[in-house]
């Protein structure tokens, strides 16, 4: 990752660490609340609302080459059922530990002439710019992880029914009478049959015959 350009301290996700102090071993802890960003968790599915509070416990722990930044979020998710499709909320606890390097040391802690011009080494990494680390798209990840990607209100949540969309949980007699397609063609054919009979007995001709006679005439 390319080193960050002018935070901003007024962001409630970036974080100072000119208190904590370069010497390794120190640590400071950090209660922070804060305001969702926009798209906190699996777009479509579910998710932090914008806006939503976010309890943030942190511990910074200063080492040679940078901040280790060990904590938790907490917060209420929002989503749909992908059984029945009802709105719902869970309470979402989600831990992270993630290293932020200071951009003028290398692995060992030692203080780089220059610094690197590799991108590749830098992709997977984060950093610290004049002090400062934004703590922002570590939550993200850490949030996702801690979603389920399939979200239920009840573990035995029992769906929709397939034929009329009736929440099956609240009416677990629910169902409908199975038609078999090929009794139904009996059927059919045993009413023409009954409708035969009952001409045979009145002593009248079944009615495609009587239609054939007024033809004739």
């Amino acid at each position: 990752m390319a080193l960050n350009a002018r935070l901003d301290h007024r962001n409630p996700l970036v974080f100072d660490t000119h208190e904590l102090g370069r010497r390794p071993g120190a640590q400071q802890r950090l209660n922070r609340s804060i305001d969702a960003p926009k798209d906190l968790g699996i777009q479509g599915v579910i998710g932090v609302p914008e806006g939503a509070p976010v309890e943030l416990d942190l511990r910074l722990e200063s080492v040679m080459e940078g901040v280790l930044v060990t904590g938790t979020a907490r917060a209420t998710a929002k989503g749909e059922c992908v059984r029945c499709l009802e709105p719902l909320e869970l309470s979402l606890e989600a831990d992270f530990q993630e290293m932020f390097s200071y951009p003028d040391a290398d692995d060992r802690g030692r203080v780089k002439a220059e610094p690197a011009d590799d991108a590749e080494d830098d992709e997977d990494m984060l950093f610290i710019e004049d002090g400062l680390f934004d703590l922002e798209p570590v939550l993200r990840d850490a949030v996702v992880l801690a979603l389920p990607m399939q979200p239920v209100c009840q573990d035995d949540c029992l769906g929709l029914c397939s034929e009329c969309g009736v929440r099956l949980t609240d009416d677990p007699d629910h169902h409908h009478d199975a038609v078999d397609i090929r009794w139904a063609a009996l059927q059919g054919l045993a009413g023409s049959l009954e409708d035969g009979e009952k001409d045979e007995i009145s002593g009248e001709a079944p009615r495609p015959a009587r239609a054939n006679e007024k033809q004739e005439k």
